[in-house]
Parts: C-alpha cells; sequence; structure tokens
C-alpha cells in the first residue's frame, strides 16, 4: 500500500480476509493512490475508505464489490466524485453466457463423467 500508485484487492471473502484492507492499510497507502476493488466487498472496511477517499488520501477508486450488494441508495461511496463504481456484473458481456455453455458441455460434464478432476473446483472449507 505505500509504494504502489495502483492497487488491485481481488482477495475472497474468508474469515481471514474480512475487513483485511482497513483504516490501517489506508493510512499506510501511497499518496494519490487509486485503489481498486474487483474480489470481494466484505474484504475492504468501507468506512475507512470512505474517510480516506474524503480527506484526499487516496486519489480514487473503482470498486465492482460492496459489503451490501447492490450498494444501498444512501451509500456515501454514491456522491464522491472520484469513484468509479460498477454493479458486479463484470462477466456479463456479450459472449459470457455461449462461453460459460462451451466450458460447461466441452470442459467439466466429460470430466465428471469420466471421474476426472473437475477443473476450477470451490472449497467450501476455504470458502472460494
Amino acid at each position: 500500500m505505500s509504494i504502489s500508485d495502483y492497487v488491485v484487492c481481488s482477495a475472497p471473502s474468508t474469515v481471514e480476509t474480512r475487513g483485511m484492507v482497513n483504516a490501517d492499510a489506508f493510512k499506510a497507502a501511497k499518496q494519490n493512490q487509486v485503489f481498486i476493488n474487483l474480489g470481494r466487498g466484505p474484504v475492504i472496511d468501507e468506512d475507512a475508505l470512505v474517510k480516506s477517499l474524503k480527506n484526499g488520501t487516496l486519489r480514487g477508486a473503482a470498486l465492482d464489490v460492496f459489503s451490501t450488494e447492490p450498494l444501498p441508495t444512501e451509500h456515501p461511496l454514491w456522491d464522491i466524485d472520484n469513484v468509479l463504481l460498477s454493479p458486479h456484473n463484470m462477466d456479463k458481456t456479450s459472449t459470457f453466457m455461449k462461453e460459460a455453455t462451451e466450458f460447461f458441455v466441452n470442459e467439466q460434464l466429460p470430466r465428471y463423467i469420466l471421474g476426472d478432476q473437475l477443473l476450477n473446483p470451490v472449497d467450501a472449507s476455504l470458502g472460494y
């Protein structure tokens, strides 16, 4: 946080990562840093993020995920000019459904039928 102009957070939401990017992390941030979160909302202390954006510690933020989704209309992030908000649907491209279907039909289903290891397995004990 202290040396980067841009920080991208893509961490999963687990017991260990919730609140990981907190007030101390933002205080340590390099002046005029841009913070980007595209992982999971609960990883970020949103109150600390708002404070850092308002006091000028951060130059800006781009956020695709939030602690509460959709982001409530009364949330202060809506009113901060140097914040880019997106609705956590960045995978909704014009080809997403075709690609997802082809991946399932051509990769996962044959692996499942043959008893082979699936690609991208979820480990429920880790939370992702």
